[in-house]
């Protein structure tokens, strides 16, 4: 299939990349990171689901630090993989890849957006991402296993999204936040996990096309 106009690539092949923001990128965001890329692979299979490039970076990022204990506890809870993470502090170059940004909060998308680069229509917390998801009529976006590709829904999903955001408004100012775990016992940590995969499930099934398995 011929990839869209002007889509990124990774070794010719079109890609549609995800990009979790938090503070420290060493417990919301690899939760949110590995859960993603966890269910993704179980709806689409390996092949499939490497068109979707998940990554996560930290506001203040602890650079080159590893997960949180007690959230690679819970990705492990989940079934999800944490081996091999290293946390990463937001750049630049970290914005201008990412197809879609989601945020733990309100806080950290103002700073991607104040980033510049045209990030304004692209970010997203990841809760308020999801209650527009929920909103978005699936049979509007390409079929992943017709004549589209995972990718371009992907893109229709964001644009899709953005344009419902004026529309559909949390509400309350806590609705679209994820809380920060650093510090917590592992019950706290459990809770966010929850909350975080919660929020991810309408989320998958939107960018993918298929539901979660019974």
């Amino acid at each position: 299939m011929t990839p869209p106009e002007g889509a990124p690539e990774e070794h010719g092949i079109p890609v549609f990349r995800i990009l979790h923001v938090s503070t420290g990128n060493v417990c919301r965001s690899p939760i949110t990171e590995r859960l993603t890329r966890h269910a993704l692979v179980d709806r689409l299979g390996d092949e499939r689901a490497g068109g979707l490039v998940v990554e996560s970076a930290g506001t203040w990022g602890h650079e080159g630090a590893p997960m949180e204990e007690h959230a690679a506890a819970v990705l492990h809870e989940y079934g999800a993989d944490p081996s091999g993470f290293t946390g990463r502090e937001l750049l630049d170059e970290h914005v201008i890849r990412a197809d879609l940004v989601l945020t733990a909060t309100r806080d950290h998308r103002a700073q991607v957006i104040s980033m510049g680069h045209s990030a304004g229509l692209r970010t997203f917390t990841l809760k308020e991402f999801t209650r527009l998801v929920r909103a978005i009529d699936p049979a509007t976006l390409p079929d992943p296993d017709g004549d589209g590709s995972v990718v371009e829904r992907a893109r229709a999903l964001v644009r899709a999204a953005a344009a419902l955001r004026g529309w559909l408004l949390a509400p309350s100012a806590e609705a679209d936040e994820v809380y920060d775990p650093y510090g917590a016992p592992l019950s706290y940590f459990r809770s966010v996990g929850e909350e975080i995969h919660t929020a991810l499930d309408p989320v998958v099934t939107a960018l993918t096309g298929v539901p979660a398995r019974a």
